[in-house]
């Protein structure tokens, strides 16, 4: 496992055929058709690869259920399991589309509309399909031969395969789907060209098709090369083959948040000084950023170095970033207080800020010294994606879409605990006084984060209200708790 602790991301995809159609479970009798004009919960497919057989692929749909042809080419999403029906071989073309092959009967699956069958003995155009990657465009990038991350690297003006822990926001890469094809864009909003060049608009040369070999991910550019670290400090650019080996293959992974954390006394948490945690210094580094891990089931966190270590709870409440692995010691309950927050550790004590700055496990209450204000670093670029899809603007009107298939990619700026939301234009989001999110404000409006949940956040409007996603897919600011429509993969 690479220093970063993380699993590679579940491919999840969604299938578009010959008509611009995505492949669809339907919820009901578990039929599949190609006719949802978007990517929306029905049309994402997760990909699983056979234990024995690498080559071998498995397509489970959103209820869990397997896509499976029979011999007559009968194509059904009703299995539960693994069973040999269910087998397929991914055929890549040169263009980045997939023909998907029954590895039992070898007919190829395609066709339109209600219309689908594994019977085709050739591939033509209605058995191929694109590939459009449903996961969070947001994420980490490791190369798998060099075990090592992919970050902007200002001075060199490239993308450098080096680092050993994914870390602060220049590790942070967004995958931008058009047209079939993705861009790679750096935290500063440039394209990564396939000669290694960092450009300020996407056009033919930042364009890649991915391919899959062995789960692992390829990105091939217009001339048929792939993408590759190359010399010592790993720089990305297209090599010089036109078949993917193992220095051409890449994990995604997922972006955990890292956040810098500054006391009452206005001095900013750090490890500069040692193992144990303070709040004395002045200016933000490697040693005053830490990684939130949340996890999934007690919705604690533990919070982890550049160097690897995480926050651990010692005797007479002291906490040092000495810990190389999680463990009860290590995690720690957050308290969102509109700005600010509280931690509470194991011993069921609040985290607190003497004189000295060093912080003790030792409060039975929260007062001043107890609360720090929690800053997101690696988010400047925001994505969000709710139940229903992503936040968009509305194409008719000031107000804010929340279950499209398309994203918009929003600025977010910070301001003493609180943060402003900013769109393409320039214009801020604001809560109008009927409770909608409205994105044309002429000046910043503070709303808080709550990284409440494992990929998941909550906003509050300055109402104190959750902002979520009503019926009709719209984002209002009128929410009282952070239910499942008000929780946000970023």
């Amino acid at each position: 496992m690479p220093a970063n602790g993380n699993r590679p991301l579940k491919l999840q995809f969604g299938l578009i055929n010959h008509e611009g159609r995505y492949l669809t479970a339907e919820t009901f009798g578990f039929k599949v058709n190609a006719s949802a004009p978007s990517l929306k919960k029905k049309q994402i497919w997760t990909l699983e690869q056979d234990s024995q057989d690498a080559q071998v692929v498995y397509l489970r749909s959103h209820l869990g259920r397997y896509l499976a042809s029979d011999k007559d080419g009968k194509v059904t999403c009703e299995a539960n399991g693994h069973n040999s029906d269910c087998r397929f071989l991914i055929v890549a073309q040169s263009d980045g589309r997939w023909a998907l092959q029954s590895e039992q009967h070898l007919r190829f699956f395609g066709g339109s509309r209600d219309y689908l069958s594994c019977f085709a003995q050739a591939i033509a155009d209605a058995e191929l399909w694109a590939v459009h990657l449903a996961l969070h465009p947001q994420a980490n990038l490791l190369s798998v031969a060099r075990k090592r991350y992919a970050h902007l690297s200002m001075e060199d003006g490239e993308i450098a395969v080096d680092l050993n822990i994914p870390w602060g926001v220049a590790a942070l890469l967004t995958l931008v789907y058009l047209d079939g094809r993705y861009c790679l864009k750096t935290s500063d909003g440039r394209y990564l060209s396939n000669d290694g060049k960092l450009l300020a608009h996407s056009g033919r040369s930042t364009a890649y098709t991915l391919e899959l070999k062995c789960g692992k991910l390829a990105f091939k550019d217009c001339e048929g090369k792939y993408l590759s670290p190359m010399g010592p400090t790993g720089t990305l650019r297209s090599g010089r083959c036109s078949k993917p080996g193992k220095d051409e293959l890449f994990d995604l992974e997922e972006s955990h948040p890292q956040v810098v954390l500054i006391a009452a006394n206005g001095r900013y948490v750090s490890i500069r000084q040692g193992v144990s945690l303070a709040a004395n210094q002045e200016d933000e580094t490697d040693m005053e950023t830490f990684q939130m891990e949340i996890d999934k089931e007690t919705k604690k966190c533990t919070f982890r170095s550049s160097q690897g270590n995480y926050w651990a709870l010692v005797a007479h409440g002291g906490i040092q970033s000495t810990a190389t692995d999680t463990s009860a010691n290590t995690m720690f309950s957050v308290e969102w207080l509109d700005h600010k927050v509280a931690l509470k550790a194991n011993n069921g004590k609040y985290v607190c800020t003497k004189k000295n700055g060093q912080l003790l496990a030792t409060s039975d209450s929260i007062g001043k010294d107890e609360q720090l204000t929690l800053k997101l670093i690696n988010r400047p670029m925001l994505i969000l994606r709710g139940e229903n899809g992503f936040i968009c603007h509305h194409k008719n009107s000031n107000t804010l879409d929340a279950s499209r298939s398309v994203y918009d990619i929003f600025t977010l700026q910070f301001s003493n605990g609180a943060y402003s939301i900013q769109g393409v234009d320039g214009r801020f989001w604001y809560v109008n006084s009927g409770g909608l999110v409205c994105s044309d404000g002429e000046a910043p409006e503070d709303f808080s984060l709550e990284l409440l949940e494992h990929g998941r956040l909550a906003i509050r409007g300055k109402n104190g209200k959750y902002l979520h996603g009503d019926q009709g897919g719209t984002l209002k600011g009128d929410g009282l708790s952070p239910s499942s429509s008000a929780l946000w993969e970023y």
